[in-house]
Formats: structure tokens, C-alpha cells, sequence
């Protein structure tokens, strides 16, 4: 309710535009590092003030989102994980954007891989805020007491690596548990490395692949093994039995760089080991521009101008871990220097070049529940990986009655 109460709050008569941005940044540090960006953006627009307020989790956004546009209550900026999109774009809540887009020369700096997670139906509907993907941390020390001098590189000398690591009450890998977005985010790296896709030629879901079912029989497989840990439910993000010597392994990406640094831990990383091909989940925030009134969306571009910038990224990237979307960036003495002290920077930065980005049609939020209830089902062995798939696929025939893509 106060966000409701704050986004409905009048407008001072005073000639600038106030403008309210609901993220969810985390961890509380990140936070911190936005709002003196967000300061420095008020600094010098005087005519555009724009307030950041954050709004819990993901999961704790979605009602609030939800009940905000509704309620013509919305926020003018929200920051969210592009897969909204699709849901927004249902309710008539953001306009597209490549009217203001394609005449700005900060569209020819953004990192094209990014643009699958922008544009749909010919339209873009937000821009890249910050960009991540998935690897694996290691424990070195752990990799050396265990005898392992060569990194696995592809499934088959995961599984035999996570075997050599598991010694007592240590597992080689954590494996995250729960039917949230997630352990979907996680596992689709390994579809994709596995050559699989979420829908077929035709443009139709198509779930129950014999690519699909690899991916959920190589996790299947390490827990059997039992080399694998399962993370408690929905909080397969948290480091604390890595942190602790518990499991050699987990699957995370560059936003716990931040957290990692000051434990004085030994970690390392390597990108997602070869089904059949190099991939990795490309993660991350986009910046929306809800509707609002011309005059209002107008200076929400011009702070989302801000965000692309080179000057933002950079900032940004080097105080919070996420990888720069803006190229110059990335290529920037500041930045690049920055990387040669993180080497682990090196890894996400190589492997975003093969990344996807999780599909932002209309019905992606019940196709990732379907996932998760399948990928849930499996690490805890109440179904094989093929029956898993295929409850997946038909409680969505009868859900979306047709795919999204359409």
C-alpha cells in the first residue's frame, strides 16, 4: 500500500517531473551503489527527479505490480527480469519503445545478444539495465585436496568430478530445489547446451524432447550419484554450505562476486560444461517504461538513456559484479582494468557470447511454473526426467491451449 500511495502521490507544481522507479535491487549494497547513480542522474536534470524505491523481490513485486496498474497507481520506471514482459504487455501497461530507441546512438552500443530479451513481435519493450549468466563457482583448495587438476568440460566429466568431490559430509555440487524461476533460470543453460529449445520449429511448446530429457537426466543423475545436494526449497541463490567447505560446486553467476570478495574464501569459476554445445542462461534486469503521459514517458527515456550510457555501465558493472550491456563499456581502461583484478569476470564475459535470454511472450510465467514443477518432481525422484516433461507439456496444452510464440 505505501508504494500504491506513493506512486499515486500528487505531483509537485514546481516545473520538473518527478518520476518514481520501483526496483528490486539486491543484495542491500547494490542498492546503495544505484542510488548514488540515481543521485548523480537528479544532479544533472534538474528538470527530471527521478526516486528509487525498492520493492521487494521478484516474487513480492508481482502483486504489487500487479495491483499498481490496475489500479492506475503504476510506477513510471520499473526495473524487472525481462520475462515480465509479455504480462505487461497483456495488461496495456508499457508502450513500446523503438520510436525513441532507434533514434538514439546508444541502441548501436548495447550488446546484441541482449535484444532477444527486449524485442517481441517487432517491438521493443525495455531496455537492458544489467546483464548476468550462469557458471559454476568452484572451491580450488577443494579441487586440489581431491586430486582434480583439469576443470570438467563437458557432462560426462562433471558427473565424474562432483564422484571425486564428494568425500563425508561434502557434496561435490549444490543443486537447486524448488519449482521457482530460479532453478529454471539454472537449468536452462543445460537444455540449451544440450541443443534443446523450449518450442519447435513451428513456433509450437514443445517440452518433451529427447534434448530436454538429457539435461533433467544429467541433475537426476548427480543426485543419484549422490555427489549432488539439493538446496532448500527456493533459496537454491544462497552460499552458505559453499561458503562453508559443504559442497565444492554451485550454480550461480557474477552478482555474488560482491558477497564472495570479503569472506576471504578461495573460489574460482568455470562456464556450464558441453552437452553439445557451449550456453549459458543470460540473466539480468531490464528497465520498462510504463504508461503514463507523453511528457512523463519522455523523461523516463531520458534516465533510461542514462542507464545504457557508458558512464553508467561502467559504474555500475565494477561496484555490483553484473557485466556492462553497454560495449564501450565493457571495452573502457576503467573497466578492463577492473577485469584483469576479478579474473572469474573473464569467464561470464566469454560465455555471454553463446548466452540465451528466457523467452518474454505472453504465458512464459506458466511455462516456467510447468518447468519448475517438472524439474522439482525429478530431483526429488518422483518422476523420470520423459514422464516429468510430458505432465510439463500437457498441463500447458490445456493451460495455453496454444504456444505463446503464436
Amino acid at each position: 500500500m505505501a508504494l500504491l500511495l506513493t506512486a499515486c502521490q500528487p505531483v509537485p507544481d514546481d516545473g520538473v517531473i518527478h518520476l518514481t522507479l520501483w526496483q528490486g535491487v539486491n543484495p542491500p549494497p547494490n542498492r546503495i551503489v544505484l542510488q548514488r547513480l540515481v543521485d548523480r542522474f537528479n544532479a544533472t536534470h534538474p528538470q527530471i527527479q527521478v526516486e528509487s524505491i525498492y520493492a521487494g523481490q521478484g516474487d513480492q513485486q508481482m502483486p504489487k505490480i500487479l495491483a499498481a496498474v490496475v489500479g492506475n497507481a503504476q510506477p513510471d520506471l520499473l526495473w524487472f527480469a525481462p520475462t515480465i514482459t509479455g504480462q505487461l504487455i497483456e495488461l496495456d501497461a508499457i508502450r513500446s519503445i523503438e520510436d525513441w530507441l532507434d533514434r538514439s546512438p546508444l541502441k548501436a552500443e548495447i550488446d546484441p545478444a541482449l535484444f532477444e530479451s527486449m524485442q517481441w513481435e517487432s517491438h521493443t519493450w525495455s531496455v537492458p539495465f544489467g546483464v548476468n549468466n550462469v557458471g559454476i563457482f568452484y572451491r580450488p583448495s577443494l579441487f586440489a585436496s581431491a586430486g582434480i587438476k583439469t576443470l570438467p568440460r563437458n557432462w560426462d566429466e562433471l558427473r565424474q568430478v562432483a564422484k571425486q568431490l564428494t568425500v563425508g559430509d561434502r557434496h561435490g555440487i549444490l543443486l537447486p530445489l524448488g519449482k521457482g524461476e530460479w532453478s529454471v533460470f539454472m537449468w536452462l543453460s543445460f537444455l540449451w547446451s544440450a541443443n534443446g529449445e523450449l518450442f519447435d520449429a513451428d513456433g509450437h511448446l514443445h517440452l518433451a524432447t529427447a534434448n530436454a530429457e538429457s539435461a533433467l537426466q544429467l541433475w537426476q543423475d548427480l543426485v543419484q550419484d549422490g555427489s549432488a545436494v539439493l538446496s532448500e526449497p527456493e533459496r537454491g541463490y544462497e552460499l552458505d554450505r559453499f561458503l562453508a567447505g559443504k559442497v565444492a560446486m554451485q550454480l550461480t553467476g557474477p552478482w555474488t562476486l560482491g558477497q564472495l570478495q570479503p569472506t576471504g574464501v578461495d573460489f574460482a569459476v568455470m562456464p556450464i560444461p558441453i552437452g553439445e554445445k557451449p550456453s549459458t542462461s543470460i540473466g539480468g534486469e531490464n528497465l520498462f517504461i510504463l504508461k503514463t503521459t507523453p511528457d512523463r514517458e519522455q523523461a523516463a527515456f531520458t534516465f533510461a538513456e542514462f542507464v545504457l550510457s557508458e558512464e553508467f555501465q561502467t559504474q555500475w558493472a565494477i561496484e555490483t559484479g553484473y557485466l556492462p550491456v553497454n560495449l564501450r563499456s565493457r571495452q573502457s581502461p576503467e573497466y578492463q582494468e577492473f577485469v584483469r583484478q576479478q579474473p572469474a569476470l573473464s569467464v561470464f564475459l566469454d560465455q555471454a557470447q553463446t548466452g540465451r535470454s528466457r523467452p518474454i511472450a505472453p504465458g512464459y510465467n506458466r511455462i516456467s511454473d510447468s518447468l519448475g514443477r517438472a524439474i522439482e518432481a525429478v530431483l526429488l525422484e518422483k518422476q523420470t526426467p520423459i514422464d516429468a516433461l510430458a505432465t510439463a507439456q500437457r498441463r500447458l496444452d490445456l493451460i495455453l491451449g496454444s504456444s505463446p510464440a503464436d
